[in-house]
This record gives structure tokens, C-alpha cells and sequence, in this order.
């Protein structure tokens, strides 16, 4: 019998089926936890190759790994670069599927040894009583940052995966983030209710990356920076906004100013048909940069992005952290480009604002709920008709869906009322929400403290995370001396669009829009 943990077997394996020579830190001890039978809590830097501590593991294990991931095009890219690979046995369900496509997968769930989808899917009856027939041996948690209250990416559909498991007959389980707090990392344990779960959790600085923070004026003067710099060199990049008409609007007068570039832009509110295929053709060289929200880069395996540019201030540490660490990938010299004006923290603070329903959408959700029970309706199939009907968005109405259904109020999309659990569920989710809103308004406390360090950016960026941290192997941070002139970037020349009639094409798709929507 071939002993699964032997480090000779998983090498040859990595050789053989990923053409890796060796495991990159931290890899190897996850995979022979989870061999081993462990559950595991893998927190790896962005950018030190997550995905194989899962897909080697799926490769050569007797029975199913099923991967719980937050992204459609993350998904896609993977099942693609696998079956390059010749891992055949692999997909990935999402909404793209048509009936006919989704319900052949369905029939045939039992040949496939990986399985991709969403936290949402995992909620469909159907999805689950044909899951909980098959062999799981191990279940994902990809960004498992996202089932803590205290993430930076919370989704309220995370938290239901402790049901999921246990429906699955309690596979082994892997939890994976590039940046959890210790208090993050409790609260994925606890709420995954796996106590034992062993941690294994690594330094995430990356020392091939600079840090930069530049004060300007307004939004017109960082964008007359950011052209000097894109005149000045000719690397793959991406800019961050926290507003999709910035981005919008950035890509616009960038593409008017670089005619040399290639430049689209990024965010939720687009067609995900769009999104894939913007995402593709960065990865393919054909994008020289994209203006993005944080809506864009979960899990794209591009290793010579250089440059990570902050037009607007990150909510969080972590997800600025996880965002910076987009870039070199390949280890070579990038840069972390932070640009912040006096007003910039007025848009952030109104992000917050908006994540949670407020008080008044509490008050309006309980009154609304009496209605429908006293009329004897159900809760809609439908999220979007309780959306309407509440005037909050999607994942306001899937937080509050989930405290009701946590507090006994809603139970199979019918409506109980019992006035003191009612009285009980709302000062309850009202805590909730003060809580969550007082947290993230820290966490952008400790941003603004952080970039106005007058110490090393480095040493301070990642204090709360780890005890320690590594020298850098370029140059540091603009507190330790960076300077532009200096700074030699390796510039790969993107492949150009082949047809102009394309490059219009693609344009016309990226560049034309509703400026004034400030999402």
C-alpha cells in the first residue's frame, strides 16, 4: 500500500502532476495533516500556491474533495489550468452552466474527484441530497476569512458551512486565508464548530515588495501621478478604487493619456461574463492594466504583476495586505503604491456605513414580517422580491435572513411568530450590527495610524498579524528611503490585441458606461 504522507511520494506527485520541483513553505505540512485525516486551519502569505495544499491531495486520495470557493472566475481559471494539466475529473458548478449542461453534471457527480462551487449553491436542497451520497473525503474552505464576522470579506452564506459538513458526514476539512488575525482565526474554528483543527500559520510579508505612500491634493493630482508613472514604465498593474464611477471614470482618462496601454476596468456591478473575460485577458498579457474594485484579484495566479496602486484608502490591513500581495509573485521587485488626500476617509467610512442594514432597515424588517405572517405569506424563493420589499441589498438581506433563520424566525421560508423570541432576535441583531460597525471603523482607525508611520511601513504593516518580520530584499518603504529612480522594475512587454476591430471592440465593452453610478 503506498503511504500517502511519504515525502517522496508527494514530490513525485507535485513533479509529475504539477511540474513543481518543490513544495513551496508551508504546503507539504498541510497536505500530510489532511492525508493524515487532520482538519487544518492553513493561513500562507498571497501568492504561495494555496491551491495545491487542496489539488494534490484530490488527485491522490481515494474518494471527493469538494472546494468552497467565493468566485466564479476563480473557479473557471482553475478547472481550466487543472485540465490543462491533465486532471481530468475536475468541475466547476455556477450560474454560466445552462440547464441542460448543470442537470449532465448532476447525473454524473460521481466521476468527478474535484468539485468547485459556491457557499450559495451549497444551500440548494438538490445540490446537497445528491452531495451527501457520495464519498467526501475532504471539504475546502477556500478565503476562509470570509466566514469570520471579523474578516474582511464576511459573507453571511459562509457561516452555514458547519451544516454542510456535517450533512457530508463529516469529511476532513481544510480551511485556507492569505490574512486572518488571531481573533479571525478563532472565529473561523469556532464557527466551522471543528475545536481540534490544527493551525498552521505562516509569516505573510513579502519581502520583494516596497511600500510607498505619497499625500497629494485630490483625485486629479493621483491621477497625474499615476500617468507619470505608467509613461514611465511598462508593467502589468492594477489600481484599486472604493468606488466602481472612480474606476470607471480612471480607466477612461488613463486610456485617453497612454495610448500605448491596454486598460479596462473592474467591478461587481458588472456582467460576469464581462468580468471573466477581462480577467482572462489580463492574465493572458493582452491587459496592461485594469482599474478595479476589491471585487477583482481573489485568486488570480499571475506572477509578474509590479505594481499595486491604492488610488483610494483600503478598508482594512488585511485587505490591503491580501491586495499588495497581488504582485510579484515570481519574487522579483514590485511596488505598493498607497495615494491618500485629506477627504479620503469620508468614502470608506461611508462604505461601512452601507455593509449592514441600519437601524431603521431592523425596524422596517420586523414590522414587514409582521405584515406577511398576519397575511399568512411566505418568505419569497426569491431574494431579490425581500430586497425590494426592505429597500436593502443582497447582502444585507442575506445577513438578516440569516439571523432569522438562526434565531427560529424563519424556518423552510415560513414565518414564526412568538412576540418575546421576536423582542430577543432584534436587540440581538442590533448588537450585531453595532458591533460589526464599531470593528470595521477600528480597522480603518489602524489604515489612517498606518499611513501616517513616520517608522519603517514594513515593520508596522504587519504587527498585529506576526511577532516578527523579514528585511526587505529591494528597497524597503518610502519611510526607509524608496525612490523612483531607483527603482529597475523587470518589464515584461504584454501581448498586444492582434485586430484593431477587437481592441475597438473591447473598448466599446470597457470604456463606455454609467460614470455616475458611486457604488
Amino acid at each position: 500500500m503506498i503511504n500517502l504522507q511519504n515525502t517522496t511520494t508527494l514530490e513525485n506527485t507535485l513533479k509529475k502532476q504539477f511540474h513543481y520541483t518543490s513544495f513551496r513553505t508551508g504546503q507539504k505540512e498541510i497536505i500530510q495533516d489532511v492525508l493524515a485525516g487532520k482538519d487544518v486551519l492553513g493561513i500562507l502569505p498571497t501568492g504561495s500556491g494555496k491551491s495545491i495544499c487542496y489539488q494534490l491531495p484530490a488527485r491522490i486520495q481515494v474518494g471527493m474533495t469538494i472546494v468552497v470557493s467565493p468566485l466564479i472566475s476563480l473557479m473557471i481559471d482553475q478547472v481550466k489550468e487543472l485540465k490543462a494539466n491533465n486532471f481530468k475529473e475536475v468541475i466547476a458548478i455556477n450560474s454560466f452552466m445552462n440547464p441542460s449542461e448543470r442537470r449532465s453534471v448532476y447525473n454524473n457527480l460521481s466521476s468527478y474527484k474535484l468539485i468547485y462551487l459556491s457557499p450559495e449553491l451549497l444551500q440548494q436542497k438538490e445540490v446537497m441530497d445528491r452531495l451527501k451520497h457520495l464519498d467526501v473525503q475532504l471539504f475546502v474552505i477556500d478565503e476562509a476569512h470570509c466566514i469570520s464576522q471579523w474578516g474582511h470579506e464576511f459573507r453571511p452564506d459562509y457561516l452555514k458551512l458547519s451544516e454542510a459538513i456535517e450533512t457530508l458526514n463529516n469529511p476532513t476539512v481544510m480551511a485556507l486565508s492569505a490574512t486572518a488575525t488571531p481573533e479571525v482565526q478563532s472565529d473561523i474554528i469556532s464557527s466551522l464548530k471543528r475545536p481540534d483543527m490544527n493551525k498552521r500559520v505562516y509569516p505573510m510579508d513579502r519581502e520583494n515588495i516596497a511600500f510607498c505612500i505619497e499625500q497629494v491634493a485630490d483625485d486629479a493630482e493621483k491621477t497625474e501621478l499615476i500617468t507619470r508613472l505608467f509613461r514611465k514604465y511598462h508593467i502589468p498593474s492594477l489600481i484599486y478604487f472604493t468606488s466602481r464611477a472612480a474606476a470607471e471614470n480612471t480607466a477612461s482618462i488613463l486610456s485617453n493619456q497612454l495610448k500605448d496601454k491596454n486598460i479596462a476596468f473592474y467591478h461587481g456591478g458588472m456582467e460576469q461574463l464581462d468580468r471573466v473575460s477581462i480577467q482572462q485577458q489580463f492574465m493572458n498579457d493582452q491587459l496592461d492594466i485594469i482599474c478595479c474594485t476589491s471585487a477583482f484579484g481573489m485568486g488570480i495566479n499571475k506572477s509578474n504583476i509590479r505594481l499595486i496602486i491604492h488610488f483610494h484608502l483600503p478598508l482594512q490591513l488585511e485587505s490591503y495586505i491580501q491586495e499588495v500581495g497581488r504582485a510579484g509573485r515570481d519574487g522579483k521587485s514590485s511596488v505598493g503604491l498607497l495615494l491618500f488626500s485629506p477627504k479620503d476617509a469620508f468614502i470608506p467610512n461611508n462604505i461601512i456605513k452601507k455593509e449592514l442594514p441600519d437601524e431603521a432597515h431592523l425596524t422596517n424588517l420586523f414590522y414587514q414580517l409582521y405584515v406577511m405572517a398576519q397575511q399568512k405569506l411566505e418568505i419569497p424563493t426569491s431574494n431579490e422580491q425581500m430586497e425590494n420589499r426592505l429597500q436593502i441589498n443582497e447582502t444585507q438581506w442575506r445577513f438578516f435572513r440569516y439571523q432569522l433563520e438562526n434565531h427560529g424566525i424563519i424556518k423552510n421560508n415560513r414565518i414564526y411568530y412568538e412576540e418575546g423570541n421576536w423582542q430577543d432576535a432584534q436587540f440581538t441583531i442590533q448588537s450585531l450590527i453595532k458591533q460589526r460597525t464599531q470593528y470595521k471603523e477600528e480597522k480603518l482607525h489602524d489604515v489612517l495610524n498606518w499611513i501616517h508611520e513616520k517608522n519603517c511601513l514594513r515593520k508596522n504593516l504587519y504587527r498585529s498579524f506576526q511577532a516578527t518580520y523579514n528585511r526587505a530584499n529591494y528597497q524597503c518603504c518610502s519611510n526607509c528611503g524608496f525612490s523612483w529612480n531607483e527603482w529597475k522594475p523587470d518589464e515584461t512587454q504584454p501581448e498586444k490585441l492582434r485586430s484593431e476591430s477587437w481592441q475597438a471592440k473591447l473598448k466599446d465593452l470597457l470604456l463606455v458606461g454609467n460614470t455616475d453610478e458611486a457604488k
